[in-house]
């Protein structure tokens, strides 16, 4: 007895060091030991339950049976201990309340804080986001927040600080290691920063692009740095070119004076930027904030009508840019993000001043020519304006106004562009609009045509496609310029090719702008039809193929026009894409219109040029081909034309095959009209046990 009492003592002594701990876990400031506490208490406190539960049930087993001797008094001991848990039960379930209440207040000040951080007031979301954290110790969130707002304060150790707690209530938080990478990029860690980013790539390999960029940016910096330690040494050296970068830069730095002067100065400090290290020394002695902030010098650069003196002023600031900015990254970033430079380069660029408009674009080519100077530009530059300025390009000459298409080319093979310019189309359609309204004979051919090309390309999005092809207006401009071009064909054949290939994409979505629209766009491909090139032949039957589903009326129209003549030449002579198109048009017309069936029959007796094509690897030609076959057996006597030809095995290889169920559907009702047409074959199908493979095909299909 004594014994047992003995393990009963040590047992309660057990429990009660263990539930110490359990409690000065809970009021630890560390919010990754008070949720391991707080876990650990859940689950004491649930097996607690557990064995009450199999003690009730052993009661109530109990009462069914003689009644036994009365149970033994607990002992202080025991009473003490569960007196003890009932009461750590009883502080949990106050704590979970708590917490909560705690967590909706903290929800509510961390909305504060992100309003606060929108309008640029970090100091107060530093406030709330500490406010927040005061009633819930470890919201992640607010953590990643408040470093987010140190890191824009400058108060990088701080939100160093805030990273490494948020690490220790999620060790997966993605945001958390941005923000400590931005931070140890900003006090110039660049080893820790790098770490950082790529810590990122192994929890979220799906954030390569992203954490790419920001591996490129610390490489930038660290290029930088170095590049200043260089360009001091050498100005501490005592070399005349350092020096005299310097002395002039402070000469330039003198307010208001003549324009000229400063004109001769931007000049002279031009023609030092020879080489990598005068660039960097005009950036550490602040030369951006002496030419770009010196009010002389803004209101050349602001006033409408430039006499000579502001124009060479202007003229000289952008050539000095293009010379500091050739080659290095940095004083590029620095340029650009210049809180003016937004607007007043596409302004630059639309200037009335040829010589003004020429440098400015000459500015944005050369940062254009890498994917980090591309990148300035999209993040930094209104983009609508610049778009805008860049049309205007097409008044002028083929040169000029190829050199600015091709910036506006670069710019849209840009992933970042091609984000801006969905989100911003609907600001962006009516410049586009008022670009294919111009007239080709008055503008560059050549720069009508890249612009049109890049319309083009930027229409295969989804979203842009939508965006485009419900505007009615833009619809209208398209069939506008396609006319005007025809009138010259073989002068705009360039442009027509491009026009072509932006309305194959506008044709994608359906319903399209219209039936009349569709119409005219049917007919205008009709004719060119009779192009004697290649490519407009091509691109105009991918248009019609797309237009003709619309109406019975367009299909009825093209028939007239001797449509099906023209889609079995380009099956007999054309190459892959046109055969694509020709026989997706012949598949819609026969199937619709038995005038279409007989022209087919007629314009290819034996049907070699369909039984060709279903011996074909491209599955998209198999079934059109398939389907036009299976609308040809319903005119008379066609069927029994092919019984010396192997066309059941053909149709059943594609019915029962692993092909796009398209393919296999079309095969499969090919084959039933063969049969119905022509009982013989029927016989055929039987014999290579088609039926099975047909009912075997069919089930798959319909579970698919």
């Amino acid at each position: 007895m004594a014994e047992d009492q003995e393990k009963d003592l040590q047992k309660f002594l057990k429990n009660v060091d263990e539930i110490t701990n359990l409690i000065q876990g809970m009021n630890s400031d560390d919010p990754a030991v008070q949720e391991k506490a707080v876990l650990e208490t859940e689950k004491r406190l649930l097996l607690t339950e557990e064995d009450n539960d199999e003690d009730e049930c052993r009661t109530t087993l109990d009462k069914t049976m003689i009644s036994p001797s009365p149970a033994p008094a607990k002992s202080a001991d025991e009473i003490n201990s569960e007196a003890f848990l009932a009461s750590l039960e009883k502080d949990a379930k106050e704590r979970a309340k708590r917490r909560r209440e705690n967590k909706a207040l903290a929800d509510a000040l961390k909305e504060k804080g992100n309003e606060a951080f929108a309008c640029g007031d970090y100091e107060t979301a530093v406030l709330c986001y500490s406010e927040g954290l005061e009633k819930l110790k470890d919201m992640t969130v607010l953590y990643t927040n408040r470093a987010q707002a140190y890191i824009k304060l400058g108060d990088y150790q701080k939100a160093l600080v805030d990273c490494d707690w948020a690490l220790k209530c999620d060790e997966k938080c993605t945001k958390a290691y941005f923000h400590m990478g931005k931070a140890h990029l900003a006090l110039k860690s660049y080893s820790e920063s790098r770490e950082c980013f790529q810590k990122i790539l192994e929890l979220n390999p799906k954030l390569q692009t992203q954490v790419k960029d920001c591996l490129n940016q610390v490489d930038l910096r660290e290029k930088a740095e170095l590049q200043e330690k260089k360009a001091h040494e050498l100005l501490d050296s005592g070399k005349n070119t350092a020096v005299s970068t310097k002395n002039l830069l402070e000469t330039l730095s003198k307010p208001d004076q003549i324009p000229l002067f400063y004109a001769g100065g931007i000049e002279i400090l031009t023609e030092m930027m020879t080489d990598c290290t005068e660039q960097t020394l005009f950036r550490t002695h602040n030369g951006f904030s002496i030419i770009g902030d010196n009010e002389v010098i803004r209101r050349c650069f602001s006033t409408g009508g430039k006499d000579a003196v502001e124009e060479t002023v202007c003229v000289s600031a952008l050539r000095l840019w293009q010379a500091v900015c050739s080659g290095n990254e940095e004083n590029q970033r620095l340029l650009v993000v210049h809180p003016d430079m937004g607007r007043l380069l596409p302004s630059l660029v639309a200037s009335g001043v040829a010589a003004v408009r020429q440098e400015s674009l000459a500015l944005l080519l050369q940062l254009a020519q890498t994917p980090h100077g591309r990148g300035l530009i999209v993040s930094h530059l209104h983009l609508t304006r610049l778009l805008e300025a860049l049309m205007s390009f097409l008044d002028l000459s083929d040169k000029k106004a190829n050199a600015a298409m091709g910036l506006l080319t670069d710019l849209a093979l840009d992933e970042r562009f091609q984000i801006w310019f969905q989100a911003n189309l609907p600001g962006a359609l009516p410049t586009l609009t008022g670009v294919l309204k111009r007239d080709p004979k008055v503008t560059s051919a050549s720069a009508l045509c890249q612009c049109i090309a890049v319309m083009g390309n930027l229409s295969a999005g989804a979203a842009a496609q939508r965006q485009m092809s419900g505007c009615a207006e833009f619809g209208d401009a398209c069939l506008g310029l396609l006319a005007r071009c025809e009138e010259n064909a073989d002068l705009f054949r360039e442009v027509i090719y491009s026009l072509l290939g932006l309305m194959m994409n506008l044709c994608l979505q359906c319903p399209l702008v219209s039936e009349v629209w569709a119409m005219e766009v049917s007919r205008r491909c009709m004719s060119l039809l009779n192009s004697q090139d290649g490519g407009i032949l091509t691109r105009a039957a991918g248009v019609l193929s797309r237009t003709l589903p619309s109406s019975l009326k367009i299909v009825e129209e093209a028939l007239r026009g001797g449509v099906v003549k023209k889609m079995v030449k380009f099956l007999k002579t054309g190459g892959p894409t046109a055969s694509h198109y020709a026989i997706k048009t012949l598949a819609i017309c026969t199937n619709s219109v038995h005038q279409a069936r007989e022209e087919v029959i007629s314009l290819d007796k034996k049907l070699s040029v369909l039984m060709k094509l279903l011996t074909s690897e491209d599955e998209i030609l198999v079934g059109n081909a398939a389907l036009c076959l299976g609308n040809c057996m319903e005119v008379p006597n066609v069927a029994s034309s092919l019984l010396k030809t192997d066309i059941v095995k053909v149709l059943l290889k594609h019915a029962g095959g692993d092909a796009q169920t398209a393919v296999q559907l079309n095969a499969g009702i090919a084959l039933g009209k063969l049969c119905t047409a022509e009982p013989r074959f029927a016989t055929q199908l039987r014999e290579l046990h088609g039926m099975e493979i047909l009912h075997s095909t069919t089930k798959h299909i319909k579970d698919s």
